[in-house]
Order: structure tokens, then C-alpha cells, then sequence
């Protein structure tokens, strides 16, 4: 993630990957963290069923180096319509290294392309 809420404070493209906006998060909230860290998953707040999620950088890597530590990795869907929409798998931060993923599959947390 990056610390952009939406994609009018991008002025260049990344250094690696490529910049994606309007993705939104299911069954928890995004917390943005300090100016040069990476932001983290936390509950999902009262009434909001959808918050976007700020513009991400997607980066490929060979699944060898895939990084595992505090890391949830969530499901991707098109829409809220889940299974047949399936995408991929993303890693989104945990707040710390001692948070288990068990917490977020439980509460269902997912990401949507749309916000039906």
C-alpha cells in the first residue's frame, strides 16, 4: 500500500510494478500508519461496509520470495458475489508480527473490485 488516499496525489509511476486505485476492502478497515510506513488491517468500522482503500502498489513476485510475516494474504474478487468472481490473492499488512491471519479469514476479509 501506499500512503496516497486517492489517485490525484500520484505524480509518477512507480519505481517497480504499476499503481492500482479504487479497490475496496470487505469485513475490515485500513489504517493508514506514519508518514513512511506501511499502513495495516484493523476492524471494520461502524457503517462503513466498503471503505477504499488507498492506491496500492502491485508488485510481482516469484512465490519463492513471497513474504509471509504479518502478512494476511487475502482474496480478490470482482464483486461481492464471491467464488466465481475470484481474481487473486493479495498481501495486506497485519499490524504486528504476532497477529494471526486467523482473525481476518474468520471476519471474512476480502478485496472488491466494485462497490456494489
Amino acid at each position: 500500500m501506499t500512503q496516497f488516499r486517492t489517485h490525484e496525489g500520484v505524480k509518477a509511476y512507480p519505481e517497480n510494478g504499476m499503481y492500482v486505485h479504487g479497490v475496496f476492502l470487505e469485513g475490515a478497515s485500513w489504517e493508514l500508519g506514519n508518514p513512511g510506513q506501511s499502513g495495516y488491517l484493523i476492524d471494520q468500522k461502524l457503517k462503513e461496509l466498503h471503505p477504499r482503500i488507498p492506491v496500492i502498489n502491485v508488485i510481482a513476485v516469484k512465490t519463492a520470495d513471497v513474504q509471509t510475516v504479518a502478512q494476511y494474504m487475502c482474496p480478490m474478487y470482482t464483486t461481492s458475489m464471491r467464488g466465481p468472481t475470484f481474481v487473486t490473492t493479495c498481501n495486506l499488512q497485519m499490524e504486528s508480527e504476532e497477529s494471526d491471519d486467523k482473525k481476518w479469514i474468520l471476519a471474512g476479509v476480502c478485496l472488491l473490485m466494485t462497490d456494489d
